[in-house]
């Protein structure tokens, strides 16, 4: 099953050729130019503050609290709404998707995982140790910590989740898409080869960014497993948002994050910014080219 953001399903009606393809029952389309997400209470802090900070422009608004057919869920913008047939990316963000509370939780039991072996066997069959292949299982961990190198997550600092196209086609298959020159490649397709989208997304990753250097909301939080969205259609609109802040930590005692410096466990650095730097050079390439 592949997590897409909710805006990626928004509006079913409107956008017959999208699909859900997240988790069963996390998503569901509120009123119009509404969406709702599954009830968690880190994205709602998250977002009740993100409203009221300078990255305001680049978050989905949020509409509070709503009960539906018997469930809780967070009530925001459906960004999809100003398109015609758009085509969508989500791209991760940072060096690492996981918390360093994982780590720490998953080596107080160390326990062998014949899910987490199969699936890196599927991937890499010589990705396991001689021990590993023996034992048919791998340490959650290790696992966890070797599923980052295959992406461009460990090279360069972001990597592409998924694409969904205008004409309803769908690309998942980016699990080893790690190299500067492969990421190109996809971005090239996701925009058909137009120059005007990609400087449109340019300009807004660059506008990102600026808000990002100056946002408190930023340098207080841990950011892990958040994405960008981005969105274009046939008008050559094209907008980036930062969405999903179900993992998004603030640092106690007024700790404050770079973001660009290298994660060492402990330090908590997530590489966002080192991720969007790397993105927006690969942007001004493919603008210039």
């Amino acid at each position: 099953m592949v997590h897409w953001s909710p805006f990626v399903v928004s509006f079913k009606k409107h956008y017959p050729w999208v699909q859900l393809a997240g988790h069963a029952g996390n998503f569901k389309a509120g009123e119009y130019g509404k969406i709702l997400k599954k009830f968690c209470q880190c994205e709602q802090q998250c977002l009740e503050w993100l409203n009221r900070d300078t990255l305001r422009p680049f978050v989905p608004g949020y509409y509070g609290v709503v009960e539906k057919e018997g469930e809780t869920y967070n009530q925001m913008e459906d960004l999809l709404s100003e398109f015609d047939s758009p085509s969508i990316m989500d791209c991760k963000m940072g060096v690492r998707t996981y918390l360093e509370e994982e780590l720490v939780k998953a080596r107080e039991k160390p326990k062998l995982r014949k899910d987490m072996y199969e699936k890196m066997i599927a991937v890499d069959p010589s990705a396991p140790t001689e021990e590993e292949h023996q034992q048919r299982g791998v340490l959650k961990p290790r696992y966890m910590q070797w599923r980052e190198t295959l992406s461009s997550t460990a090279t360069l600092g972001f990597r592409i989740e998924g694409i969904k196209r205008a004409d309803g086609t769908c690309d998942t298959n980016f699990k080893k898409t790690k190299h500067r020159e492969q990421v190109m490649r996809a971005l090239e397709d996701f925009v058909d080869g137009n120059k005007n989208i990609l400087r449109n997304y340019l300009t807004r990753l660059k506008e990102l960014r600026t808000e990002l250097e100056r946002s408190e909301f930023f340098k207080q939080h841990e950011i892990v497993g958040s994405s960008l969205l981005f969105v274009h259609d046939s008008s050559e609109r094209a907008k980036v948002w930062m969405i999903d802040f179900g993992k998004t930590s603030r640092l106690p005692n007024k700790q404050t994050l770079n973001h660009r410096v290298p994660w060492m466990e402990g330090n908590r650095e997530d590489g966002y910014l080192w991720g969007l730097d790397n993105l927006i050079n690969i942007f001004s390439e493919m603008v210039q080219d």
